[in-house]
C-alpha cells in the first residue's frame, strides 16, 4: 500500500506536460532514395542495378505521395499534423522535394507515422480542398509526372519506371522499342473498384537510430532510407519479366505490400 501511494504521488507531482499546440517547432522527415546498397541514379545504363531474380535494370522515373504525418512520444502521446499541411510529393529527380517539413509541439518523439499515398477522404473531397501537390490538374496528364488517373478519379500513390533488357519486345507494346517497366500503384478503395485499396500506413520506431528531440531553437530531422529494390525483393518478390507493367489491377495489391518495406530509419539529426 505504501508503495502504491508513493507511486501515485510521484505521478501526481510530476505529470507529463500537455502538448502546447500554440507553440510549435520545426520537424522534418527526409526521404533518401537508394537501390539496395547503392545510391539512386537515373538512366544509368553503364552500371545497371540487379534484383533478387538476377534481372538487370535502370531507373528513369520515381515519384510518390507522403501524407498524414503524426509523431508519438515514449509515453504514447500522439500529435497529428493538421491534414491540410501534411501532403507531400517526393520526386526522386528533385532533391529539394525529399523533405517533408512540418511543425509539431516541443517534445521527444520515439515514433513517426505517415501514409504512403493519399487517403480516401481527401481523394473524394471537392477540388477546392485538393490544391498544391494534390491539384488533379497539376498531378494529372503530363504535369508533375502524371500522378492522377483522370479515368479512375484517383491518385497514383507510387510511380516507378525504368528499363530492363529482360523484358520481351511485345511485353508492353512500347512503340519506341524500349524494354520499359512501369509500376503505377494507386487505389483508395472507392469509385470503380471498391475492393482495391493500396493505401499503406508506415510506422517507424526511432529509438535505435535516435529519438527526435523537437525544440524551437533547432531543426529536428528524421533521416529515412527508402530502398527501391524492395519493390522487386519484398515479401511478394517478383520478376520484371513476369510483371513488366502493373497499374490498376489485382496484382497491384501484392506490389503495394512490398512498398511498405521500403522505409527504414537510418538516424536522426537534432
Amino acid at each position: 500500500m505504501v508503495a502504491l501511494l508513493l507511486t501515485a504521488c510521484s505521478k501526481k507531482n510530476n505529470p507529463e506536460p500537455e502538448f502546447d499546440e500554440a507553440n510549435l517547432a520545426p520537424f522534418s522527415i527526409e526521404f533518401d532514395n537508394i537501390v539496395g546498397d547503392r545510391t539512386l541514379t537515373f538512366d544509368n545504363t553503364a552500371s545497371l542495378y540487379t534484383n533478387a531474380a538476377g534481372e538487370k535494370f535502370s531507373i528513369s522515373f520515381l515519384q510518390y505521395f507522403i501524407s498524414n504525418i503524426k509523431v508519438t512520444t515514449a509515453s504514447g502521446k500522439t500529435y497529428i499534423v493538421p491534414q491540410e499541411k501534411s501532403y507531400f510529393l517526393i520526386n526522386g529527380a528533385d532533391k529539394s522535394t525529399r523533405y517533408a517539413k512540418v511543425q509539431v509541439p516541443e517534445a521527444d518523439y520515439t515514433k513517426v507515422t505517415f501514409t504512403l499515398g493519399v487517403d480516401s477522404l481527401r481523394s473524394t473531397m471537392d477540388l477546392d480542398k485538393r490544391t498544391g501537390v494534390l491539384d488533379p490538374a497539376a498531378s494529372g496528364g503530363h504535369g508533375m509526372g502524371g500522378m492522377y488517373w483522370g479515368w479512375n478519379a484517383g491518385y497514383i500513390f507510387f510511380r516507378f519506371e525504368g528499363n530492363a533488357p529482360v523484358i520481351s519486345d511485345d511485353a508492353n507494346g512500347d512503340p519506341t522499342g524500349k524494354k520499359q517497366f512501369k509500376y503505377h500503384i494507386g487505389g483508395f478503395g472507392g469509385y470503380t473498384a471498391p475492393t482495391i485499396s493500396n493505401i499503406k500506413i508506415i510506422t517507424l520506431d526511432l529509438t535505435a537510430g535516435g529519438t527526435a528531440k523537437v525544440r524551437k531553437d533547432r531543426q529536428s530531422n528524421v533521416h529515412l532510407l527508402v530502398d527501391l529494390m524492395k519493390v522487386f525483393n519484398g515479401k511478394n518478390a517478383f520478376s520484371i519479366a513476369a510483371h513488366p507493367s502493373v497499374m490498376f489491377s489485382d496484382y497491384s495489391v501484392s506490389v503495394a505490400q512490398n512498398l511498405s518495406e521500403m522505409f527504414r530509419h537510418d538516424h536522426t539529426e537534432n
